[in-house]
């Protein structure tokens, strides 16, 4: 019997000693915390876009407050790129190799994501649910640790390509865009939706994100007679383009992409009733839209970000995304257990089955898998009325209906 229970004991603590190597060989793990680390645009041409890193780190608080997740807490540590390549790849070195960060979650903006995707990958740091809908970066056998958190720009331009198809078939179609990955996505998903009509019927113009305003080119856009008008950047050029149209006299149907949807971001900015008829795509529901006063998910929400996010704009859209994000990497942590292997956090940020976060749109839920390096392959359209945002027809994805 002292055998078989000296047996016992060994294999239980060489169990426990494996595991705690397992923990050991992963930078940032510790019985009581992981460290995961981020960048966002605090400054810079894209600041207000900073708001969904606020989102995420109230929600990580809140994740805290309930103890954690599996008896640790989330260090999460948060740089500033002011979207800038160059500072990107700054920070990020700095939270792998000063920091040495379990992983990075959400760090944000096509142009320096773009500047660390190698770098990272060439690390084996997971790179999840990064902040682009960049198609290159869902490309699972180039960037195998990275999943990807905004609805890919090819999805979301098909969409766009096909409703103005549909409402304006003969529409001459003028599209701005910024000069990226972002903007260069929506251009080829145009193309690719198009086919031999696009020359024809669509003229572009590209911006760079160091211009102080591109109200020239939209003055440009409404000489070549386009009766339909895609804006693809951040909210503060859409903002500007959309003010800039209505100055003019330009009323063409104007889209906007879902990283400039927000209320307080860009539709405030650009005014209200300017904006009026302004058509995107969305995930998710409008906290200040009375349509939703009573849904348990902004129920939910309104109290969240009362108590995280005092004295803050619920109206804009981006801390709802940063919240969402922090759910997902919620999801993640939990679905990881005690297994915080690099090997295994990725196995398991692709493995998200049919998660329906209280605040996404009716139909819309997030999924990945070992081919799909997507959280998100489908989105709602919707139209500005002046006040608020007005839902119509059903939730879609790129795949023709």
């Amino acid at each position: 019997m002292l055998v078989k229970t000296t047996f016992a004991v060994s294999i239980a603590m060489l169990a426990a000693v494996a595991a705690t190597a397992v923990r050991a060989e992963t930078p940032g793990v510790s019985e009581s915390e992981i460290r995961i680390g981020a960048t966002f645009p605090f400054s810079g041409p894209a600041s207000p876009l900073s708001n969904v890193g606020k989102g995420l780190i109230a929600y990580v608080h809140s994740i805290n407050d309930r103890g954690g997740i599996n008896g640790r807490k989330i260090n999460l540590i948060t740089y500033d790129d002011a979207y800038s390549p160059p500072k990107a790849v700054e920070q990020t070195r700095k939270l792998i190799e000063s920091d040495e960060v379990a992983f990075l979650f959400s760090p944000l903006g096509t142009p320096g994501i773009g500047a660390t995707i190698k770098y990272v990958t060439a690390k084996k740091v997971p790179h999840l649910f990064v902040v682009s809908g960049a198609t290159k970066f869902a490309n699972f056998a180039e960037f195998p640790l990275t999943t990807t958190g905004l609805p890919s720009y090819t999805t979301e331009g098909k969409i766009y390509a096909r409703y103005i198809a549909r409402t304006a078939p003969d529409a001459k179609i003028a599209i701005l865009y910024q000069n990226d990955d972002l903007g260069r996505d929506f251009v080829a998903a145009f193309k690719e939706t198009l086919k031999g009509e696009f020359d024809r019927k669509v003229v572009t113009s590209p911006y760079e994100v160091t211009e102080p305003t591109i109200e020239s080119r939209v003055v440009t856009l409404k000489a070549s007679g386009a009766q339909a008008f895609l804006i693809a950047g951040t909210p503060k050029f859409a903002a500007q383009a959309i003010k800039k149209a209505s100055e003019i006299g330009w009323t063409p149907l104007t889209i906007v992409n879902y990283v400039s949807s927000s209320v307080s971001s860009t539709i405030v900015p650009a005014g209200a009733d300017k904006a009026i008829g302004v058509v995107v795509a969305t995930i998710a529901k409008d906290p200040n839209d009375r349509k939703w006063a009573d849904d348990p998910g902004i129920k939910w929400y309104r109290a969240h970000f009362e108590k995280y996010l005092p004295g803050a704009d619920i109206g804009d859209s981006n801390y709802l995304f940063g919240t969402q994000q922090g759910q997902i990497l919620e999801q993640v942590l939990k679905q990881c257990g005690d297994d915080l292997s690099r090997e295994n956090i990725v196995k398991q940020a692709r493995n998200i089955k049919g998660l329906v976060l209280p605040t996404l749109m009716p139909g819309i839920t997030v999924n990945t898998g070992p081919d799909n390096s997507m959280a998100y392959t489908q989105l709602q359209l919707q139209r500005w009325t002046g006040s608020s945002w007005e839902q119509f027809g059903g939730v879609l994805s790129a795949e023709p209906n």
